[in-house]
């Protein structure tokens, strides 16, 4: 049938959009050859198939099998686009893909590719456990013919299926099981009892989110240790009583909070007249402080929810729990307090790593998205990767209307109810993406008011989520939903099974509507971009108040004070629109701003673990520990017997360097911050944290081989080795969580963010 000149003329005309930093002209110039081998290999059986994938090792024939093999397992033959994702995959790049386009079989065909290239074994990183178990059991069939196998991993898979799903020609795990699974091998005392191989190629689904938004959040590994009080409790009750403008005052930008002079006074009299800025009072000062910061700033049913008697972080990116979170610093302790919960134990950090160095161990990374472009600089910067756009399948025939700006909430509200209900009244199916839980709660009370019933997907009920969100194509369906960035089911036109598709398409398709703007336009365009898949025909808008906090934080002080608007209540100004663009565009500063000096602080941090990691892998694996005893100890060496000289030393060895760098973490968390301190001095805080965190990693290596030497000698070893005797007793509870953003930043932080909007709004 030939690549049909339409789809050539897209091509060209997506090689010449701007943005695009990779040229697809080669790639795509190999989709012929690859539809003339497509008559060859359906005449082969399934062996011969298998086979011939086995033998396979340039692009042409990787995508010319890996189609056959999908058409005849489950029915789909590729399109040449998807081929071309594919392939941009192969590249070790970052295929932009529209939502709809199908990611999940092009990435199937570009893991296999990888395989036959020789950068296996393969893990395909999501976003959660419900996208990793559902892609790779979706797709087995797929890989069997290939003559590959599969496996996946969720946080219920047990120590020995891991190893099993990790033993994989392919595996696919969530980004922060398979860090967990890292950090966990990382201080095994055996090698038999590591889980994952060598970390070869990622293919990183919703790579925008993962390497860009989920960069900086530290993967934590903790042990038990004992906690003798709760002081935090303690100062949730105070603040309880406090009120707000008297006792305490809440910044502008929302993100800080102060005692006033007489709420200090009421704490101080409470605690029993102590002085909170005493020396010996750091414990009940930080206390107050971070329980303070709970009650005033941190909103129920917003930034958590409690559910099962736990209090649930909610991730602001995608609007759902974020999955074994906590806040650092106390702030999660505060915030059980504040909900009268019992505190979950944080534990000893016994090893970390942020998403961001964990994904680069990687040999070869690439990854896939349907936001990639607004983030290739960073891509770039972080990862050193390029953006390749992939065209669509078919034109995209969207409508995309321009925003509606009202002033106020009430009014925004009204008018976002009544489009939903006349568009539900003809039968029109509606998506409604909201900022948060709350605001979704609110509305499908605000349409259950008007007769409208709606389906409501957010952090509360997210184990619905593949169900509602496949009927949201559905006649008459209304749906409201926090927002849609990662999940990962498509919206088919009249429903799952599409029996009313025909009668959806003359009402103009799916229709999405956007309530607020996001901090991030990619989230935005994720929303937007659950219509019009595979050329369906559909429409969006977003209904925006001035009194959103994204526009009155970053923008009020450039709007128009009486702006110009019609009888309606909608705003036409043009000052206005510009407003609105240019506080999404300063939200998007800020954020990179925080992302890169996080960065900065992380490097020398994950130097130092990999320092340590490649010391420890010596250590677990050859006798270098003995050796070093001979030399330094050579007495009781020589009349210890060679196995147990061996076995004691490994082991003294590998628990001091954990306990070491335990410490060491602790360390540098509180070097961490206090530096902003120093800024204030007008030192440059990142120079002032090298100054701490360098000689204090030369100590933790000094230190490890004189403990290591001390507890040698000291230890009985004259019937054999019990690591009980030295005091090598590892945590009897480990446990992993990643650490959430302080909602509110450290002090640094928040410097750079009020900088960054004064030099933003200054340009």
């Amino acid at each position: 049938m030939g690549v049909s000149q339409r789809l050539k003329n897209r091509f060209r005309k997506f090689l010449q959009r701007p943005g695009t930093t990779v040229n697809l002209g080669p790639l795509s110039e190999r989709l012929g050859p690859i539809e003339a081998r497509e008559e060859a290999l359906k005449e082969l059986d399934d062996a011969a198939l298998t086979d011939a994938a086995r033998e396979t090792a340039d692009f042409t024939e990787i995508c010319a099998v890996g189609r056959e093999a999908a058409r005849r397992t489950i029915g789909q033959r590729p399109y040449d686009v998807q081929l071309l994702g594919a392939m941009a995959l192969l590249s070790g790049r970052v295929a932009e893909m529209a939502t709809g386009e199908g990611k999940t079989l092009t990435a199937t065909i570009a893991a296999y590719g990888h395989t036959r290239l020789g950068n296996g074994p393969v893990h395909v990183l999501t976003v959660n456990d419900y996208l990793a178990r559902r892609d790779a059991e979706w797709m087995e069939p797929v890989y069997n013919l290939l003559g590959l196998s599969v496996g996946w991993v969720t946080e219920a898979s047990t120590q020995e299926e891991r190893r099993e799903a990790y033993a994989a020609d392919v595996t696919y795990v969530s980004v922060s099981e398979a860090g967990f699974d890292y950090l966990r091998d990382q201080l095994v005392t055996d090698v038999a009892d590591r889980v994952q191989r060598e970390l070869a190629t990622a293919i990183v689904d919703e790579a925008d989110s993962i390497l860009i938004d989920e960069a900086r959040v530290p993967m934590v590994l903790a042990g038990s240790v004992a906690v003798e009080s709760d002081p935090v409790h303690e100062a949730a009750d105070l603040v309880k009583s406090l009120r707000k403008g008297k006792d305490y005052e809440v910044a502008e930008d929302g993100r800080s909070v102060a005692f006033t002079e007489a709420g200090l006074k009421n704490i101080e009299e409470q605690l029993g007249g102590i002085d909170l800025y005493a020396d010996d009072q750091v414990e009940h000062l930080s206390a107050v402080n971070v329980a303070l910061h709970a009650h005033a700033l941190l909103r129920r049913d917003v930034d958590y929810i409690v559910r099962n008697g736990t209090v649930e972080l909610i991730d602001e990116m995608r609007g759902r729990v974020a999955q074994r979170r906590r806040w650092p610093d106390g702030l999660q302790a505060a915030v059980e307090a504040k909900e009268g919960l019992s505190a979950t134990a944080e534990g000893e950090v016994l090893n970390t790593i942020t998403v961001q160095a964990y994904i680069a161990l990687y040999e070869t990374v690439c990854g896939m998205t349907a936001t990639a472009v607004h983030v290739g600089e960073q891509l770039r910067e972080y990862f050193k990767l390029e953006v390749a756009v992939v065209p669509s399948n078919a034109p995209n025939i969207r409508e995309d209307d321009p925003d509606r700006i009202y002033s106020a909430h009430d009014t925004r509200d009204e008018a976002l109810v009544e489009e939903i209900k006349i568009a539900h009244d003809k039968g029109r199916p509606v998506l409604i993406g909201t900022l948060d839980v709350q605001a979704s709660e609110r509305l499908a009370e605000q349409l259950k008011a008007v007769g409208v019933p709606c389906q409501v997907l957010n952090a509360k009920n997210d184990a619905e989520e593949a169900s509602i969100i496949a009927e949201a194509g559905a006649v008459g369906a209304v749906t409201v939903s926090t927002q849609m960035a990662g999940r990962g089911v498509d919206i088919r036109l009249g429903g799952s099974d599409e029996k009313d598709r025909e009668r959806v398409v003359e009402l103009g398709g799916l229709y999405v509507i956007g309530a607020g703007r996001h901090d991030s336009r990619r989230v935005d365009d994720q929303l937007r971009g659950r219509a019009g898949r595979q050329g369906d025909p559909g429409a969006s808008v977003f209904f925006v108040s001035l009194e959103d906090e994204l526009v009155s934080r970053h923008a009020g002080d450039i709007l128009p004070g009486s702006p110009r608007m019609d009888m309606d209540g909608v705003v036409h100004d043009s000052q206005v629109d510009y407003a609105v663009e240019h506080a999404q565009r300063v939200a998007e500063g800020v954020n990179h701003e925080i992302h890169r000096n996080t960065w900065r602080y992380s490097v020398v941090i994950e130097q130092q673990r990999l320092l340590l990691a490649e010391r420890r892998e010596r250590l677990l694996t050859s006798e270098v520990a003995a050796i070093m005893l001979l030399e330094k100890s050579p007495e009781k060496a020589k009349e210890t017997d060679e196995d147990v000289l061996s076995d004691s030393a490994r082991a003294i060895a590998l628990y001091h360097l954990d306990k070491l760098w335990a410490d060491h973490l602790a360390y540098l968390s509180e070097v961490r911050e206090g530096v902003h301190l120093r800024a204030l001095g007008k030192l440059d805080p990142l120079d002032e944290f090298h100054r701490s965190a360098v000689p204090a990693f030369q100590e933790l290596l000094i230190q490890v081989e004189a403990r290591t030497i001390e507890a040698f000698e000291e230890v009985d070893l004259s019937d054999g080795w019990q690591p009980e005797r030295s005091e090598i007793v590892r945590p009897n509870a480990t446990w992993t969580y990643l650490v959430h953003d302080n909602p509110f930043g450290s002090e640094l932080d928040r410097l750079i963010a009020a900088v960054g909007r004064r030099l933003t709004s200054g340009g």
